[in-house]
């Protein structure tokens, strides 16, 4: 049997940084992955190919829009199998960065099957067991397919063979008005598919701030994506090539495709974690805020314990397991201060509390905002449509939400802003280089000072001041 210092399931974004410093330090680590490759959902199923596919939907989008920039407006010929074939070789080129071979030569030992504790310190994997002294659980999360009659049987996609499609559906039916699902019935709407959206709950992306995310469903309605709200798949069927599904308010709707876009589950099936005394819900791994399970040396990071699901969270918290399980020194997660991004365009970046979050913690918020429309960078790009929305209390930012061209990227000046305490004055004081997008940082703290700046009372003791001094 052998005897190894950690024990590594699951080779994502959160196992492999923690197997790549583990490594490097000399420590006796096992990588075990269940798949035959490493880099996890993100980079095979998820934020590599999604990202990659939306990039391909903006540019035959904007060949269309070629009239709006004075030039020729061109209707592109969409062959899907040469755009996923494009995606592949994103995600190839990626995959070089987590060869196995990169890892053993770190000294790590890759093992790629399925890994089952036998008890609190020996996992199974084929023949061979292997003793820890401590572990990580990094196995990530999959698609959650709700029990809706019909579905099975009818055949459905999630994001584990979207990428894979060689023909376009001329309709495509996509279950969800979640990150996933937006971002994927736009990209398809845009290459050409007749698009509609079914989501069960009043607004799209439940977890952000209403406000901006009905001003994102009215964007991506204004390109013909068809969105209903508060409605529930009931059945779906299936005869020749059509699939029908039947929703709540004797709705119905046709497509080649469904694509199913309600969530992610834990992966914590077939683990052994019963055997070996971990507590899990089906919320995931519970986990301390130094990521230990209830066996103080199991740990574990990622989607496999929550609370985000995102890459950026995985590796955030690996570095928590490194400090805890390798270093051996107590660090604790904080998730204050949490940046997260919707890549539908425009883009949709959230981070900190909404103006409703902050109401209910007792807190009555100065609320902020300000129109890309009136930000010179935007107009420039023909991209207009959107807001930045900051949540404020006492001079100091408690959250913010950005609709518009490059959210993603711009929201970590606000999240930096956040980290560091720094006031909204900070961020009027601070230069922006001009034209750009982030100007709208300056603009919209301004709009905080603007009402007092030009108040009669300002304006009268102007007056008296330039009457007064020579």
């Amino acid at each position: 049997m052998s005897q190894r210092d950690l024990v590594i399931i699951g080779g994502g974004a959160g196992g492999l940084v923690v197997a790549s410093v583990a490594g490097q330090l000399g420590l006796k680590i096992t990588l075990i992955e269940k798949e035959d490759k490493l880099g996890g959902d993100c980079l095979h199923y998820g934020c590599v190919p999604s990202k990659t596919l939306i990039q391909t939907a903006r540019v035959a989008s904007l060949m269309r829009r070629g009239d709006t920039f004075g030039l020729p407006s061109v209707a592109p010929e969409v062959d899907l199998g040469k755009v996923n074939d494009h995606v592949r070789s994103v995600i190839e080129h990626i995959q070089h960065h987590d060869d196995p071979e990169r890892f053993r030569g770190y000294g790590c030992e890759v093992i790629f099957g399925v890994a089952e504790f036998i008890d609190a310190h020996r996992v199974q994997v084929q023949d061979r067991q292997i003793r820890a002294r401590r572990f990580v659980i990094a196995t990530g999360s999959s698609p959650f397919v709700p029990p809706i009659e019909g579905l099975d049987k009818a055949g459905y996609l999630t994001n584990l063979d979207l990428f894979s499609l060689r023909t376009l559906p001329k309709r495509l039916v996509v279950l969800g008005g979640g990150p996933i699902g937006l971002e994927m019935a736009q990209a398809f709407s845009r290459l050409g598919s007749q698009v509609t959206v079914v989501e069960r709950l009043p607004h799209l992306l439940p977890q952000e701030d209403p406000e901006i995310a009905d001003a994102l469903q009215e964007c991506l309605a204004s390109e013909g994506i068809n969105i209903h709200t508060s409605t529930s798949a009931e059945r779906v069927s299936h005869e020749c090539e059509t699939r029908s599904v039947f929703c709540s308010g004797n709705l119905r709707f046709d497509a080649e495709q469904v694509l199913v876009a309600v969530g992610r589950k834990p992966n914590v099936e077939h683990l052994g974690l019963e055997a070996a005394g971990v507590e899990f819900t089906n919320k995931g791994i519970t986990v301390d805020r130094r990521l230990r399970s209830s066996q103080k040396h199991i740990y574990a990071c990622g989607d496999v314990c929550g609370p985000y699901p995102f890459t950026h969270m995985a590796e955030y918290q690996a570095g928590i397991v490194i400090s805890n399980a390798i270093f051996r020194f107590p660090k604790m997660t904080d998730y204050r201060v949490i940046p997260w991004v919707t890549y539908t365009d425009p883009e949709l970046a959230r981070v900190g509390l909404t103006e409703q979050q902050a109401r209910d913690q007792g807190i009555e918020p100065t609320v902020l905002r300000f129109p890309f429309s009136e930000v010179d960078r935007a107009l420039t790009e023909g991209e207009t449509c959107g807001m930045s929305k900051l949540v404020t209390h006492k001079g100091k930012i408690l959250g913010a939400s950005i609709l518009g061209p490059h959210a993603g990227e711009l929201i970590h000046e606000i999240a930096l802003a956040m980290q560091t305490g720094i006031k909204i004055a900070d961020i009027s004081a601070t230069i922006h280089a001009y034209p750009t997008l982030a100007q709208i940082h300056r603009r919209v703290v301004n709009t905080a000072y603007s009402p007092k700046l030009f108040s009669p009372g300002t304006c009268k003791l102007v007056k008296w001041i330039n009457r007064l001094l020579p």
